[in-house]
């Protein structure tokens, strides 16, 4: 029954997730799309298996055009070695740009950790608004492992709280020693695709086009992404 359970608990988790966020994307909403509107990219950072819901946004079908991904090669291993999380913002600003203006959301389940942080300043310090997201019930249970002493949520303009419990497991297994089954990327999925809709909204509610990408799989889909996609020569980390 370990898999009902968790079919149960994950689909209540995801009502709460849209609850809890409701307000912080509908606020985000206007803002990011006039960003978008003006040619603004979004960014996204996330660190180890966090890098799975930044990557969920770009270049996909159904998703906006202008998103591009810091991409640390090390899958997170170094994630806490002081100083590589400012030299991964830096090397990507000089290949692709960090624009005053511009919103960065920069993923840490646990928000603890160097890198995230790292970024998430160096971007604030570049004049980007910064959108963390976190797990809220985790990360004021543990200590960061920065020098600032500040976790993700305290550096960040705005936060989406993904519900998540500690450890990032909701099913207890039946020796209740153990537990599985995680929700952070299920839950950050949902709220980088709310985010998503709700910068559409507003795109249509102020009469402006959406640079949306279509599946490669339609027939002369591929073309019109080709030419989307030349409105942001060199900003984008995955190039068309």
């Amino acid at each position: 029954m370990l898999k009902e359970t968790y079919l149960e608990k994950a689909t209540q988790l995801l009502d709460r997730v849209y609850q809890k966020n409701r307000a912080t994307i509908e606020k985000l909403g206007p803002l990011m799309a006039e960003s978008v509107a003006q040619k603004g990219v979004i960014h996204t950072f996330g660190s180890g298996h966090s890098e799975i819901i930044g990557r969920e946004m770009v270049g996909r079908a159904g998703g906006l055009v202008c998103v591009s991904a810091i991409l640390d090669t090390t899958g997170g291993f170094v994630e806490n070695v002081i100083g590589y999380g400012r030299k991964l913002a830096e090397r990507y600003d000089r290949n692709h740009g960090l624009k005053e203006g511009e919103f960065i959301i920069v993923i840490s389940n646990s928000g603890k950790n160097c890198s995230p942080i790292e970024i998430a300043e160096y971007a604030k310090e570049k004049g980007l608004h910064v959108i963390g997201m976190t797990s809220m019930e985790m990360t004021q249970q543990v200590n960061t492992t920065h020098p600032s002493g500040k976790r993700l949520y305290e550096i960040a303009d705005y936060t989406l709280d993904n519900c998540g419990m500690m450890g990032d497991a909701i099913v207890t297994l039946p020796s209740g020693s153990q537990s599985a089954g995680p929700t952070s990327t299920m839950a950050g999925a949902l709220l980088i695709n709310l985010l998503q809709m709700e910068i559409l909204e507003n795109l249509h509610k102020n009469g402006q086009s959406a640079p949306l990408l279509k599946s490669q799989n339609i027939d002369g889909a591929m073309e019109q992404n080709i030419e989307l996609a030349r409105g942001y020569q060199g900003r984008l980390s995955k190039p068309l």
